[in-house]
């Protein structure tokens, strides 16, 4: 038997599949109002996630709620002795999961637990008290066990918004709250105060408040509807002091005090970014009328603390774990000792422990996937690159630990288009890629929000376009820099990436290699069509006309641009996974393609994943996937 060569016996063997796409272990910790307990989500010996508690003095977890088949999410402390959460069936779309999360009321100790809101896609519930159109807003901040939630309109189609109640979580009686009729957001202030509204209505929003003078609702401002100056409302003081998220006249969006005597803004924000929109939250001292700091995103996630306190804080938690970026998370009513500290990065997923103030000691409190080895992913930086019109494209390059030249890259190309793609965090299908030897290239192309109104607005009508352009782009500049080797870059995205992947292949057919589609559109007109998506009626008479194309007006380009029309340009390797109840994108798009692609092509894969909806929602179904598409890119990029 001949021995192994030097070479082969020290390439490093890396994690398996499975590590990357099995379902996180520990999914987050809250810190109860008073400081003194930790709500935390762990999974179950049953597989699914369930709520524990502890006290944040020390001792053990203890599981106070769960429902079975589901997991436990959006976990909210009421006061400083009950909880309330929803529970979620994993394998459902996200739309789903948003309309029937339903309502589950508990005590620290796990007694007096009360369904509050069925589940309407769960037959495990009887006769729910409340039905799933109703949902939770806020505590009342008064002590109480009492909740605010709202009701939508699901049930009523004369009403446009929602109604805003207050909900006993032992009887499960409701009543009526004083607030407009018909509003789409609500804040309610630290004194339980529904303070500020926001109503749309005849294209108009009419943002209006709570006077505490006269305690009566009044108009503070209104703009049209689809303004690039929109102000949206994101917190409240106790003292009435009105933040909201606007561009104000910029290109990006900045957080800015509400003057609620005027209806105007200040003239500069309380956090303003040159290249990136505000999206973040206020850190608000147990007093709830001070600031203590405020978290946001760049081209990492960024906390600048007002309070020199917590400054001083943050920084001994960073030198204790200078690996990671740690956010903080205070008490809410109360000055405590203990903190809980949320630790993450590129390489690693994430873990949660308590920091102990006064003892300057950690205590740990859990791990998401305790299966992976930071020193074995791959690192992340954020590059920009300049498209063939001058237009700055930002950029997410993930590069093989240890490896940066000629090497073989999966250009991933996020879905929405109009959201932010790539994030200064773990990633596993990045991470998986990247063990396997390739550099991963995020382009965040026009259209891509989070990065000013320009950026966003530059993408409108340029699906398979301009969009397309920073695409192809951003791989031919990894090429220029030496990272990647123009022989070996494969290009690869879900929903909207999966059409880019389409659409890549044909128009660049001598960049890329390869192509991975799942759940990829494959005809913009299909969208337009019922049969073929999910998308609002809304959606498509006033949205998808303006972002996208109109149907009548921009007949040529649509079609000049669908990968179905253009099916028979493709031919090189292709992968094509679609889920059999996908309602964003429905299988028989796949079919389509599908059907139209492998008559010129040999070279097509398809795999259908008949209990899949629009994404992998199943374990088994994303460690398949990522099998399949491990032996696909080996087999086209060759082996690492």
């Amino acid at each position: 038997m001949p021995l192994p060569s030097i070479a082969a016996a020290s390439q490093p063997v890396p994690p398996p599949v499975k590590d990357f796409f099995t379902s996180p272990r520990f999914a987050g910790a809250l810190l109860s109002p008073d400081g003194r307990n930790v709500a935390l989500l762990l999974r179950g010996p049953e597989g699914n996630i369930v709520l524990a508690n502890m006290s944040a003095a020390g001792g053990p977890a203890h599981v106070i709620a769960g429902v079975r088949g589901m997991d436990v999410v959006g976990v909210h402390w009421i006061n400083d002795r009950r909880l309330v959460y929803s529970a979620v069936r994993p394998d459902l779309e996200d739309d789903e999961r948003a309309r029937s999360p339903g309502l589950h009321a508990v005590n620290l100790d796990g007694s007096k637990h009360v369904l509050l809101v069925g589940h309407a896609l769960n037959t495990q519930t009887r006769d729910p008290a409340l039905p799933p159109n109703t949902h939770f807003l806020s505590s009342t901040h008064d002590g109480s066990d009492d909740v605010y939630v709202v009701r939508y309109n699901v049930f009523d189609e004369d009403f446009k918004g929602y109604r805003l109640f207050r909900l006993n979580t032992h009887t499960v009686n409701l009543t009526a709250v004083d607030a407009p009729n018909g509003v789409s957001s609500v804040l309610i202030d630290a004194g339980g105060v529904p303070r500020v509204a926001a109503r749309r209505e005849a294209g108009q929003v009419q943002l209006m408040i709570n006077d505490p003078a006269t305690k009566a609702w009044r108009e503070l401002v209104a703009y049209p509807g689809n303004a690039p100056t929109t102000l949206t409302p994101r917190f409240v003081t106790r003292s009435g002091e009105v933040y909201v998220s606007s561009r104000n006249g910029r290109n990006t969006v900045g957080l800015y005090r509400l003057d609620t005597r005027t209806g105007k803004l200040d003239p500069e924000p309380m956090v303003g970014l040159k290249n990136f929109d505000f999206d973040g939250t206020l850190i608000l001292a147990p007093d709830h009328d001070r600031v203590l700091g405020v978290r946001y995103e760049t081209s990492e996630p960024m906390t600048a603390w007002a309070d020199e306190g917590m400054q001083q804080v943050q920084q001994r938690v960073d030198a204790l774990l200078p690996s990671t970026i740690n956010e903080l998370q205070v008490a809410a009513d109360a000055v405590a000792d203990a903190v809980v500290v949320r630790s993450y990065s590129d390489t690693e997923p994430g873990f949660w422990q308590l920091y102990h103030i006064g003892s300057g000691k950690l205590t740990p409190l859990g791990t998401s996937m305790p299966q992976i080895n930071p020193l074995q992913m791959g690192e992340t930086s954020f590059v920009h690159i300049k498209a063939r019109d001058g237009r700055d494209v930002p950029a997410y390059l993930t590069l093989p630990r240890g490896e940066r030249k000629n090497l073989p890259m999966v250009v991933l190309v996020h879905g929405g288009p109009w959201m932010r793609g790539g994030h200064f965090a773990w990633n596993p299908q990045v991470q998986f890629l990247a063990t396997r030897g390739y550099a991963v290239l995020q382009p965040e192309f026009r259209g891509s929000e989070g990065y000013g109104y320009d950026h966003f607005m530059a993408g409108w009508k340029q699906w398979g376009r301009a969009m397309q352009d920073d695409v192809a782009d951003a791989a031919r500049w990894a090429i220029g820099q030496g990272v990647a080797d123009a022989k070996r870059v494969c290009i690869a995205g879900a929903s909207y990436g999966g059409y880019a992947t389409l659409m890549g292949l044909i128009r660049d057919p001598a960049l890329f290699r390869c192509g991975v589609d799942w759940a990829g559109v494959t005809d913009i007109n299909l969208i337009y069509d019922e049969r073929f998506t999910s998308t609002s009626q809304d959606a498509k008479t006033y949205t998808l006309p303006v972002l996208v194309g109109d149907q009548e007006k921009d007949a040529a380009m649509l079609k000049a641009v669908s990968p179905l029309e253009n099916a028979t340009a493709v031919t090189q390797p292709l992968l094509l996974a679609y889920g059999g109840k996908d309602r964003t994108v429905p299988i028989e798009q796949g079919r389509k393609f599908y059907a139209a692609v492998k008559r010129t092509n040999p070279q097509v894969e398809w795999i259908e994943y008949e209990d899949e909806g629009h994404g992998w929602r199943y374990e088994r179904t994303r460690i398949d996937f990522w099998t399949r598409v491990e032996a696909f890119l080996a087999r086209q990029l060759g082996p690492r």
